[in-house]
């Protein structure tokens, strides 16, 4: 009887199984692209926003250019469709603030 249903319905069982599988797949590999997309859109419109507030806020100083690029960089990320925290937009713009400087990031020991 265990033979017969394997028979009858093995191959279908198999298919179902492996569709599930490489559905599963496909999905944490979209994820993944778009969280390295994401990132990198994020780094390229914080550096485009660093240039920007520093070529038209140039007479402002540090703080207030820093709102004036979180308001920025948020505004054109949310246009794109993409959510980034507060922290994390710091971060960016402080990176690509420190890039614009020609600086490299010491390592913490």
């Amino acid at each position: 009887m265990f033979a017969e249903f394997i028979n009858t319905y093995g191959v279908t069982i198999l298919y179902a199984v492996l569709t599930g599988v490489f559905g599963w797949i496909g999905i944490q590999l979209k994820a993944l692209a778009e969280k390295y997309i994401n990132t990198k859109e994020k780094q390229a419109v914080c550096k485009t926003v660093v240039a920007a507030v520093n070529q038209i806020y140039y007479d402002l100083d540090g703080p207030e250019k820093l709102q004036k690029a979180i308001e920025s960089a948020s505004e054109m990320l949310a246009a794109k469709g993409i959510t980034v925290t507060d922290l994390e937009l710091r971060m960016l713009l402080e990176a690509a603030v420190n890039a614009a400087k020609g600086g490299t990031a010491n390592a913490v020991a």
